[in-house]
């Protein structure tokens, strides 16, 4: 069978295909020469099966379709590649204009860069990725830093044997602590109690509770290390208020454990009024000494717009005695609010418990609201600076100033 197949293909190759090639027929003729050769061979393989012959001109054109799908997936990528070279090469001109853009952008972003609808749009998802890119090289700098003060720590540890030392440290950090607590709970007994009034929870901004709170527990601290610490008294705090949430978030397991007292009562209710002072800046009376037999106030309380009158008319609808820091008498103050942060009166009434020194106690104000201790009072300051004023300009600056005074009032008078 082999035999007559190679002598038919013979055939067809010598006499019938260059005949069909002088008369124009070779393409008529050829795919008949291929179905007969393919016949022949199918006849071979399945003699017991029907003969069946293979349609050349669809096959070429499934062919054809199969190349032209793969022509045009491969131009479409060349198209995109082209884009995404395009708009590579416009963040780089932006770059070098001195736009915020990211330095390094995979395709993903950069096809979204794209179908971005508008250039602002465009901008602001750049602005975004540089950001993006600058937060994560802070933050992996920041690692590496922490990194080398490892390794650095740990040299020293092996050259000075300072893991003896921080074993050392560490139970004397613990002792402390527990002779910390001891003397927390000694005040709960026989120390002098300090009120924190929680009822301004109406007046302030959730971010203004949780800055009171993050004040609190600085003071707490302070107070619970101190050599003779308050009695510190939460009044006025309710449960699920934002007061105890701020808390819990804080302090966590360890707010039930604390050596301080918490109560929804009002401080009316547990101390007799003739022993309370509320400590408020907008008090008319100035505090000279500090009494230990006093329970002192204060309101837990921080605002930005500063409100003021706010402590002081609470204290006043309760009938108690208020009290404000001598602050202008030891202090040149700057122009400003005499506010100060809780854990800032908590350092001045605990240096002023253990010691009395006004000038060693308000060392805790911010250097940024005085220009420094006076050892007269300002009143006095004041006089010696209206004299000086007088006899270098003469009276003629206190005549202008009356002028102007009469001037002003006869304006006012008039609208």
């Amino acid at each position: 069978m082999q035999s007559a197949n190679m002598l038919l293909t013979k055939i067809l190759r010598s006499s019938v295909l260059p005949f069909a090639a002088q008369h124009g027929m070779k393409k008529v003729l050829f795919p008949l020469s291929r179905t007969l050769s393919l016949s022949l061979c199918l006849k071979q393989d399945n003699s017991s099966g029907p003969s069946e012959k293979l349609d050349l001109d669809e096959w070429k054109k499934v062919m054809k379709s199969g190349l032209q799908e793969e022509v045009s997936e491969t131009v479409s990528e060349h198209k995109e590649l082209s884009t995404l070279a395009a708009a590579r090469e416009i963040l780089e001109m932006w770059r070098l204009a001195g736009r915020s853009v990211p330095e390094n952008i995979s395709e993903e972003q950069l096809k979204t860069f794209m179908e971005c609808p508008s250039k602002s749009a465009k901008k602001k998802y750049l602005k975004y990725l540089h950001l993006k890119e600058l937060y994560k090289k802070n933050d992996k700098r920041k690692m590496d830093e922490k990194r080398e003060r490892k390794q650095e720590a740990q040299k020293r540890a092996s050259e000075t044997d300072e893991t003896k030392r921080s074993s050392l440290v560490c139970l004397w950090a613990n002792t402390m602590d527990k002779a910390y607590n001891w003397r927390a709970a000694q005040a709960m007994i026989f120390g002098q109690p300090l009120v924190f009034d929680m009822s301004y929870e109406k007046d302030m901004s959730v971010r203004e509770v949780a800055n009171t709170v993050r004040q609190i527990v600085l003071s707490e601290g302070c107070n619970r290390r101190s050599v003779d610490p308050f009695h510190v008294h939460f009044c006025n705090l309710k449960d699920d208020s934002l007061y105890h949430k701020e808390f819990i978030k804080h302090y966590r397991g360890a707010w039930g454990k604390l050596l301080i007292t918490v109560t929804d009562q009002c401080y009316t209710d547990i101390f007799p009024k003739d022993k309370l002072v509320y400590l408020t800046a907008d008090s008319p009376k100035v505090m000279k000494t500090f009494d230990h037999n006093k329970i002192y106030i204060v309101g837990s309380m921080v605002d930005k717009s500063i409100k003021t009158g706010v402590s002081l008319a609470r204290a006043k609808r309760l009938g108690l005695e208020t009290a404000a820091l001598p602050l202008e008498k030891y202090l040149l103050w700057n122009s400003g609010a005499k506010n100060l942060t809780l854990d800032q009166m908590m350092h001045i009434l605990l240096t002023l418990k253990d010691t009395g020194d006004w000038k060693k106690a308000l060392e805790f104000v911010p250097k940024r609201k005085y220009c420094g201790f006076v050892s007269k009072p300002v009143h006095d300051l004041k006089k010696t600076l209206n004299l000086i004023n007088t006899l270098k300009l003469g009276k003629r600056q206190e005549e202008v100033r009356r002028q102007f005074a009469k001037n002003y009032s006869k304006k006012l008078t008039q609208k």
